[in-house]
């Protein structure tokens, strides 16, 4: 491929709701986007049908995507899988990167940049989070959960990337600490995600309930405190404020955990509260209500 012809092409890597939301957006800009997953039902209805996005008023778009099981010679990769299948798409993606192809990854929780670096070689890989929110309606069709913003550690390699996030329409931004932008949004993911799936309400109702609302914010600082033991700065002065401010935004969002419990999927507990609270145990810190929301949810995906 020329270099002037570099990263107009993506690939995404899983076929989720983020997964399904970001194809939508680049392949609407006109970029030639490729699905890697393992979903037969969502790579047969991307095929057919393309990728479908739900706008604010209920009108649903179709673009034209490619959805496989297998690939190579991929110069940008975009990673979007569950914590859980980190491992295996970073094995495919060994397969489907070419030799000086970039990996992001926008994944909640903690280890999944690790875990890609192992296989993929660290510079290679490019750690990231969004704000954006999404819900799969069916397979290869989302509906968006409000505008959000992309930030991503610094790297050389990262401007055919960002340009195509200009061409969608996502805002982006550079920062220099990997560590900052994922312990941030993990303060955020802990505190409101597992309260969701286990009360069964969207974002905003955390707030209409004094007792919700109170664990919540307990879960922030408790978060917050693991980050400080590390010396690791967040992105934010005041927890407890920040996802309250974001339980606002995204109030009427169910978060992605609520979603998978929905369905009965496998949650991504274990890399958020259980992580959390694995780190904490190392620095002596206390972890109690990560450790309780853990086994809750593990109980409820369970029963």
């Amino acid at each position: 491929m020329r270099k002037e012809e570099r990263g107009k092409k993506i690939l995404i890597v899983g076929t989720g709701a983020l997964a399904t939301l970001f194809a939508a957006r680049f392949a609407k800009a006109g970029t030639d986007v490729t699905m890697l997953g393992t979903w037969q039902a969502a790579i047969d209805a991307l095929n057919a049908k393309g990728v479908t996005l739900i706008d604010a008023d209920g009108k649903a778009i179709s673009h034209s995507v490619q959805a496989v099981k297998n690939c190579q010679h991929n110069d940008l990769a975009l990673v979007l899988v569950k914590s859980w299948q980190t491992e295996r798409a970073a094995h495919q993606l060994k397969h489907c990167l070419a030799p000086e192809g970039l990996a992001i990854t926008l994944q909640n929780g903690l280890g999944n940049g690790e875990m890609l670096a192992s296989v993929l070689g660290a510079g290679r890989v490019v750690q990231g989070v969004t704000t954006t929110g999404a819900a799969l309606v069916a397979p290869g069709m989302v509906r968006a959960g409000g505008e959000g913003l992309v930030s991503l550690e610094t790297h050389p390699g990262l401007g055919a990337f960002t340009a195509l996030l200009a061409e969608a329409g996502v805002q982006s931004e550079s920062v220099p600490s990997a560590a900052s932008l994922i312990w941030s949004k993990l303060v955020i993911n802990a505190a409101i995600n597992p309260l969701t799936a286990l009360l069964d309400i969207p974002n905003g109702a955390l707030l209409q309930r004094p007792t919700a609302r109170k664990l919540m914010g307990a879960l922030a600082r408790e978060t917050a405190a693991v980050a400080a033991a590390q010396n690791i700065p967040l992105s934010f002065d005041e927890p407890v404020h920040m996802v309250e401010d974001v339980a606002k935004k995204t109030s009427v969002n169910f978060s992605s955990m609520l979603q998978d419990v929905r369905r009965g999927a496998p949650t991504e507990i274990e890399a958020i509260c259980g992580a959390i609270a694995q780190v904490g145990g190392k620095f002596g810190i206390p972890t109690p209500l990560n450790e309780t929301m853990m086994q809750l949810i593990k109980a409820r995906v369970a029963s």
